[in-house]
């Protein structure tokens, strides 16, 4: 990728300012001048994506939702096992990302790919549940994000396996077995991430672990481009929804 291109997302992620009446206005005027540059940039951003596909991949076949899913470079981390799976659905508000998908599932062949402009908080497949539902990177720039997790559980089969990727600050005083941040970092990242309207948030974690059982949790960081001193904080997490 040239330095030009990454100047272009540079610029809509720390200058442009986002525009629109509602999330869905908002999500494209941010995305639709940066979706060609997009995969790319954020590649070098956005870690942890590729384990936690890959393990779920290896999981089962069925049915997948990708909530926020898009330009569906997710899915290539999947492998080969995703010619398994049923139907896998990318769902996103950001339509000028879904042509991406489309072009994307044309590239690689993959006939069980659709894409899907919805709102992650009420979405539900034509099948009406899922195997799997994946949130990378999204949950923080969904306004509810509690209700999208809500929704994931009501659409998720019994035993269902639930994949999040995402930045993320600590609570001040953590849980037993979670890292605490300092306060900077608890201070820094939000204030930071806002103008993007991407909130990292000290609830998630907690969240999904009371509503699932709890598969793999890593708590890490990230480098960030061209900030070589700097690393964000991001979580790993897989679980399972109960079978009773």
């Amino acid at each position: 990728m040239s330095f030009l291109s990454d100047l272009k997302v540079l610029y809509h992620l720390v200058l442009r300012p986002v525009r629109g009446k509602d999330h869905a206005q908002r999500m494209e005027n941010f995305y639709a001048g940066q979706a060609s540059h997009y995969d790319d940039f954020r590649k070098r951003l956005l870690q942890g994506r590729e384990h936690v596909y890959e393990q779920l991949g290896r999981a089962r076949s069925g049915t997948w939702v990708d909530f926020g899913g898009g330009t569906g470079a997710n899915l290539e981390f999947i492998g080969e096992p995703i010619r398994n799976l049923e139907q896998i659905y990318v769902v996103d508000l950001a339509t000028s990302l879904l042509d991406v998908v489309e072009k994307r599932v044309e590239k690689n062949g993959w006939s069980n790919v659709s894409a899907v402009a919805a709102d992650a908080t009420t979405w539900t497949p034509p099948s009406g549940s899922a195997d799997i539902v994946t949130f990378s990177y999204s949950l923080t720039m969904i306004p509810d994000w509690f209700a999208a997790i809500d929704n994931a559980l009501r659409i998720l089969k019994p035993g269902g396996l639930i994949g999040v990727i995402d930045f993320y600050v600590s609570r001040k005083y953590p849980a037993t077995g979670l890292k605490q941040h300092g306060w900077s970092t608890r201070s820094f990242w939000p204030v930071w991430f806002s103008s993007d309207n991407v909130f990292p948030n000290p609830d998630h974690v907690p969240y999904l672990q009371r509503h699932f059982e709890t598969v793999l949790l890593e708590e890490k960081r990230a480098k960030v481009p061209y900030l070589p001193l700097i690393r964000t904080p991001y979580y790993q997490f897989i679980g399972r929804k109960p079978l009773a």
